[in-house]
């Protein structure tokens, strides 16, 4: 199995060399927005701690990322008044992941409205913004 790069771009991100439309953000873990989104409200959680995939993370680190992907769950269902909620996990190139630092797909979803084909439409930084109040407002509301 390969080794951890510490020059992914999520590790960027919470080193702050990058920009991110943040939604959540504790000691253990940082929740942003899917700039390529599958669904409007598309957010993705990662530990603070550098893991490549699930087999390498810290359990206790696993812990808190699996609560806060539970919590931005409730509240994107509210936020995006979603039918149901798509969580997505995947590890190395043969389990279909892309960014090679342990995260979770949070995607809402409506009835009968397809996903986005990954990687196929970049949101608009206004549209995004919007998303990433109304997910952090119903976060804390």
């Amino acid at each position: 199995m390969a080794s951890y790069d510490p020059n992914n771009i999520f590790a960027k991100i919470l080193r702050g060399e990058l920009p991110a439309y943040k939604v959540f953000e504790d000691d253990k873990v940082f929740a942003f927005l899917d700039i390529m989104p599958r669904a409007p409200g598309h957010t993705l959680v990662i530990p603070k701690a550098p893991a490549r995939t699930i087999v390498d993370v810290a359990a206790d680190d696993l812990v808190h990322v699996m609560q806060a992907t539970q919590k931005i769950a409730r509240a994107a269902m509210t936020a995006f008044a979603a039918d149901g909620i798509t969580i997505q996990q995947f590890n190395e190139p043969a389990g279909g992941q892309v960014v090679f630092h342990l995260h979770v797909h949070v995607i809402p979803r409506k009835n009968g409205v397809s996903l986005k084909a990954p990687l196929s439409f970049k949101e608009e930084p206004a549209v995004l913004t919007e998303h990433a109040s109304r997910l952090a407002a119903a976060l804390h509301g």
